[in-house]
Parts: C-alpha cells; sequence; structure tokens
C-alpha cells in the first residue's frame, strides 16, 4: 500500500514523502495513530494543499522537542529499590519508573520515550539510558539507583 507520510517515520522517510509499506503496517499502525494518509489522488491534492501548514506544525514540535532536550540534557535521576546484601535489586528499574521520576521532576516523558539499551535496570549503581523527545532529538540522563536493605 502506498501512503503519504505526515510526519517524520524512523527508517522509513519525512514528511511528504510517498511510500511503500505493508498493507498491515499502514492500517494497524501508520494511519491510525495519525502518521499517514492513503495515496489516492484526492489525499495528495489536500496534502499538497495543507503542505506548508504541517511543515510549519512539524518544525514547532521540534523546536519545542529541542528546547526540553536542553533542559534535559546531562540530567541525573536518584532511585531507591530494594537490594540485597550483592547489589542487586529484587526486582528491576523499568522505562516507566524513569518516566514517573522525570515527570515528578517536572519533564513531559511518556514510557515510549525513555530508550534502556541493555534492558531494565538490575544492579544498584550508575547506568546511561536515552530519553528520545523527538525523531531528531535523543538525550543521554544518568539514573542512579541506591539500594534499600529488606
Amino acid at each position: 500500500m502506498q501512503v503519504i507520510l505526515l510526519d517524520k517515520v524512523v527508517n522509513l522517510g519525512a514528511l511528504g514523502d510517498i511510500v511503500k509499506v505493508k498493507d498491515g503496517y499502514a492500517r494497524n499502525f501508520l494511519i491510525p495513530a495519525g502518521r499517514a494518509r492513503r495515496a489516492t489522488e484526492a489525499n495528495k491534492a489536500e496534502f499538497a494543499a495543507k503542505r506548508a501548514e504541517l511543515e510549519k506544525a512539524a518544525a514547532a514540535k521540534l523546536a519545542e522537542s529541542q528546547a526540553q532536550g536542553e533542559k534535559l540534557a546531562g540530567a541525573s535521576i536518584k532511585l531507591t529499590q530494594k537490594a540485597g546484601v550483592d547489589g542487586r535489586l529484587f526486582g528491576s528499574v523499568t522505562n516507566g519508573d524513569i518516566a514517573e521520576e522525570l515527570n515528578k521532576l517536572g519533564y513531559k516523558v511518556v514510557k515510549a520515550q525513555v530508550r534502556m539499551p541493555n534492558g531494565p535496570i538490575k544492579v544498584v549503581g550508575d547506568s546511561a539510558v536515552s530519553v528520545a523527545l523527538h525523531t531528531d532529538v535523543v538525550v543521554d540522563i544518568t539514573v542512579t539507583v541506591y539500594g534499600e536493605s529488606a
């Protein structure tokens, strides 16, 4: 199926690109999420009329994400979890825990934006975590996990 992208999609294309994707990807993800529309003649004409407006909105969203990224860059958060004497946690610190802590500090971050390259944190200490505020804005933060005796 051919679709017109209404937003930049990683590994697929930028705003306004007409790309061919699998039917299920378009029907189940791109179109319901508002990131694409079917590439019919009517939709192509409608997109051409609204292109400047969509580009302006995308630029504003990027600028907002960059501003938030500058504030968040190099931030450090501290979490306390129950841990054993050897420093292993009874459970783990997930992207949801990190997003919740960032929200408490005043940053608007959703769980899906927190990227943990090595999976959930299962040991006490410092860990590097990435926060993707936009497809072009990825910020690294430090998460420090302290152990609490059980």
